[in-house]
């Protein structure tokens, strides 16, 4: 179900107006916030399809209330490479602000998602992670510390690594959504200030 067309957008995910500031307390702070995103859904699974996909549902749906749109839908078995072309395809969209991954983010041998998308971040965004395990511990209590949810940029687009189960993925994506817009604001300044020649 991978959706290689790309969807029109009002703005071009690397346009974007120029700010003088971009710290908390400035005046605008959140002048440049986006409120209509583009955002792809990657299900990394070796015993799924996107037709028995719960967790990718979710976040579908949850990004979609938000008045988001979901550009594309893939899935990759756990496999480092293939997980690390993905995403590395999926941040070059045209159509794509934002990147969220689901699965492969628990501590079996088999769980490579967090290693391989950290490879392709700029920067790391620590706070999503800590913040998704603070939330977690209220239902699942200390085995949160198996949990590895991540995120960080990847060339001036978010990308947001959550686990696989259905509960984790919506608990993950309405945090995205209260965050994205602020980030893609952020991050794709960033992305007219490096080359990414190097991945």
């Amino acid at each position: 179900m991978s959706d290689d067309h790309d969807h029109s957008h009002e703005e071009h995910k690397h346009t974007h107006e120029d700010h003088d500031h971009g710290e908390p307390g400035s005046d605008d702070h959140h002048s440049h916030d986006r409120e209509e995103l583009g955002v792809a859904i990657l299900t990394v699974s070796s015993s799924r399809s996107l037709d028995d996909d719960a967790g990718g549902d979710r976040i579908a749906e949850t990004l979609e209330a938000a008045g988001h749109e979901v550009s594309t839908r893939d899935l990759v078995p756990d496999d480092y490479d293939n997980v690390q072309a993905t995403v590395e395809r999926l941040v070059d969209r045209e159509d794509t602000d934002v990147v969220i991954t689901t699965g492969g983010t628990g501590v079996t041998p088999d769980d490579v998602t967090a290693e391989a998308v950290a490879r392709l971040f700029s920067k790391e965004l620590p706070g999503f992670g800590e913040l998704f395990r603070r939330e977690s511990y209220e239902e699942i209590g200390p085995m949160v510390v198996a949990t590895r949810a991540t995120a960080g940029v990847a060339r001036g687009v978010p990308v947001f690594c959550l686990p696989g189960s259905e509960n984790a993925a919506e608990m993950g994506a309405e945090l995205i959504v209260s965050t994205a817009g602020h980030l893609v604001g952020l991050a794709s300044r960033e992305d007219d200030d490096h080359n990414y020649s190097d991945y």
